[in-house]
């Protein structure tokens, strides 16, 4: 039931977003056929739906357009050729155990992107929707101020057609999820289509459909399309995984009776790609409408894609000539409804509360999507966060810690400010790595601490617990920091450092600079050991104001 809920549900969106591919409407059933077997076999996930998708369909659009027509058999051509790049891509970085490089886009980066997308796939269905002809802009602003100048052209029936197809749709999605909408409403439109006869009156059909299950063909593949490709080619490849991954995972979570491997999730994905533009499919991810539907309607295994895949080709060897009278608004409607849940103003405004870099992030790869192109948006977007990454890396957090009275704790002193310093020491914890990037900004808070005290301390603490790595330069550093204490009469102790960090610092030599005895497992050893440093000294003056020092000692 799941399989067959799901194949009702994949064919009109197969044929609607082969369209917003720029390639003809068989080319997303034949999508829905090898890949979909091999994911079956190779797979991790036992509810994951693969197939034709809304944002890969844009991203390849996007790139291959720049090179070739729409619809034309050199397009059709590229488009496959991408799928196998990808799908060789997404080998070699599972081969390589590089799943993990995923992890490299940050999730306001996909968020801004997707919903960029989400509005350009919009602003690309205008045409169908509204049966306005519009020209082919390079951005989609220009679309739209197109058909502003040219709202009077609007095609009522096809409007009409569109608008009502969205609103009855909306309607059964809301009174049940997992009723296949879009294939109720694709048969009544074409049999309103047929009856009424309104091709005549200007509404744009499908048209032909070719009969029959795709014959193996070897995709025409040359070194300068595969350049020319490539940036394409690599957006597909990450947020195509990263969304697939996204959906897998989540239904692992919710499920409880599977584990994901993120490495053989990329060497199904590709294996899939691969073989299946030997047989003319387009390139195809994870849906998380479709994989959540087969979840909720009982999938418990890739049965369910299998099941998913006969139904396809059904469709393909007996329904192909109903398939003429489709209209194209409805297909539009249908990614239209599909897009609609991808613009994410939720999450703009929960990371605007909670984290104003990262929303900035999310807004400024919305931006640039818009403004520049999907590839420049996603490249505007990595390289802000990273920017921000080390902008914060440079300049992490550094407090200067208390004793807390009748407890052996030892915190923040801004955030408990009746705690009291001693006069004794100083203790300074730091919360990062010590790298080259903000080895200058650890330095002058140490020395910015120091000379804030008046009378110096005997003792400065450096609570390193939270220092996971330190580099040459962070060692250089620290030597630094060491020998300007001993010049000021001033004592460095550490504790709380982790056995990585306490290795180099040893295999450096710097642990036996700093002298074994001053480094401890945590904050209380090193203070009793300055209390004891403090006893120490008053029974030596006591001793030395009797001239019993030895005996006294003893």
């Amino acid at each position: 039931m799941a399989g067959v809920t799901v194949g009702v549900i994949l064919i009109p969106q197969a044929i609607a977003y082969a369209l917003l591919m720029g390639t003809p409407p068989i080319y997303g059933l034949y999508a829905c056929l090898i890949p979909l077997l091999l994911y079956a076999v190779f797979g991790t996930s036992r509810q994951l739906s693969i197939g034709p998708v809304a944002v890969t369909a844009i991203l390849v659009m996007s790139g291959v357009s720049q090179i070739a027509v729409p619809f034309t058999p050199e397009f059709v051509s590229l488009v496959i050729f991408s799928g196998l790049l990808i799908g060789l891509l997404q080998i070699l970085l599972s081969l390589l155990r590089m799943g993990f490089l995923v992890n490299l886009i940050s999730q306001p980066v996909i968020s801004g992107f997707i919903s960029a997308a989400a509005i350009i796939i919009i602003v690309s269905q205008l045409s169908e929707s509204l049966g306005i002809k519009i020209p082919s802009f390079d951005y989609a602003h220009q679309s739209l101020w197109f058909v502003f100048q040219n709202i009077s052209a609007v095609h009522l029936i096809t409007f009409g057609m569109c608008f009502g197809s969205i609103i009855v749709m909306l309607i059964l999605k809301k009174w049940k999820r997992s009723f296949p909408g879009a294939l109720f409403v694709l048969v009544l439109t074409t049999l309103v289509t047929i009856v009424f006869d309104l091709k005549r009156l200007g509404l744009s059909v499908i048209e032909d459909v070719p009969k029959g299950l795709p014959s193996f063909v070897i995709p025409e593949m040359n070194y300068d399309s595969m350049i020319a490709l490539m940036p394409s080619v690599l957006t597909v490849t990450f947020i195509g995984y990263v969304g697939s991954i996204g959906i897998a995972k989540s239904l692992e979570m919710k499920n409880r009776d599977h584990i994901v491997r993120p490495n053989q999730e990329l060497l199904a994905l590709g294996i899939a790609k691969v073989i299946g533009s030997f047989f003319q499919a387009i390139p195809s991810s994870g849906s998380y409408s479709r994989s959540a539907i087969n979840d909720e309607a009982g999938g418990k295994t890739t049965v369910s894609s299998i099941i998913t895949v006969l139904m396809v080709i059904i469709s393909l060897l007996f329904l192909t000539p109903f398939f003429y009278y489709i209209p194209k608004a409805v297909l539009a409607a249908i990614i239209l409804v599909s897009v609609f849940g991808l613009i994410n103003f939720s999450e703009a405004k929960y990371l605007l509360k909670l984290r104003r870099r990262e929303f900035i992030t999310m807004f400024m790869t919305f931006v640039g999507t818009l403004v520049f192109g999907v590839e420049k948006g996603i490249f505007i977007g990595v390289i802000l966060s990273y920017v921000f990454l080390q902008y914060y890396s440079a300049r992490p957090h550094i407090a200067e810690l208390v004793h807390i009275p009748n407890t052996n704790y030892y915190r923040n002193i801004n955030r408990f400010p009746e705690a009291k310093r001693s006069l004794q020491y100083l203790i300074i914890r730091f919360d990062d790595q010590l790298y080259f990037a903000n080895t200058n900004y650890f330095k002058e808070a140490i020395l910015s601490y120091i000379e804030k005290r008046n009378p110096l301390p005997k003792f400065l603490i450096l609570d390193s617990t939270n220092i996971h790595d330190i580099d040459s330069t962070g060692l250089h550093v620290l030597e630094d920091i060491h020998r300007f204490l001993e010049e000021s009469g001033v004592q460095l102790l550490i504790s709380g450092t982790i056995g990585p960090v306490r290795d180099f610092l040893k295999r450096s030599g710097f642990t036996d600079t700093l002298g074994k005895q001053h480094n401890f497992l945590n904050i209380e050893d090193a203070v009793r050991y300055t209390e004891n440093k403090k006893v120490r000294k008053k029974l030596i003056e006591v001793a030395g104001q009797h001239n019993k020092k030895r005996s006294f000692l003893d």
